[in-house]
């Protein structure tokens, strides 16, 4: 995952590449910046880009043919095939310093396996960060690519995902650990 701290300069405008395609979840929006994946999102879920088709300082330009896009579609309807995921592009999302590392920690979690808040805390040797853990998680941005849907509550209950309990529980079921 590449590390994104670029200050951004007052009123300067930000360029998003994006494209949806339809899945069997739902339709996914992917962003990128020409050279890496910055956002897979369900269209509607929470923590959806504010900035998604309104005026502001994010320019969103439809492709239809950039590389990084169209692997990272590849990648998915793989996924949802094999219910494997081979992430071999550049991820770079937008976020925290905290939070990038949490979402460095979620790609260490198995296919398959699941992992509680409390845990991912733990492995970042955080472990009384469990609700900052949490809120980063609830925040990640490449949905599925970075798994999100796959730390669950202590009692390995399904709680909180952005893109909804329902898609959560599928994934989870795609990947074997339900």
């Amino acid at each position: 995952m590449e590390s994104q701290s670029t200050p951004r300069t007052e009123g300067a405008t930000v360029t998003i590449y994006y494209q949806d395609f339809a899945t069997p979840l739902g339709t996914l929006l992917l962003t990128s910046n020409r050279q890496a994946l910055t956002g897979c999102y369900f269209l509607g879920q929470k923590h959806f880009p504010a900035s998604y088709g309104k005026n502001s300082q994010s320019e969103w330009i439809p492709v239809t043919n950039d590389p990084v896009l169209k692997e990272a579609q590849q990648i998915i309807e793989d996924y949802f095939r094999s219910g494997v995921v081979d992430c071999r592009i550049t991820l770079a999302p937008q976020g925290t310093e905290f939070q990038r590392q949490v979402w460095s920690t979620l790609l260490t979690i198995p296919p398959g396996q699941t992992r509680s808040y409390s845990q991912i805390a733990a492995a970042m040797g955080r472990p009384t960060a469990t609700r900052a853990v949490a809120g980063a998680i609830g925040r990640n941005p490449v949905s599925i690519l970075i798994p999100c849907h796959r730390v669950v509550g202590s009692n390995g209950s399904l709680t909180g995902y952005a893109g909804g309990i329902e898609r959560k529980q599928a994934l989870l079921r795609l990947e074997g650990a339900l």
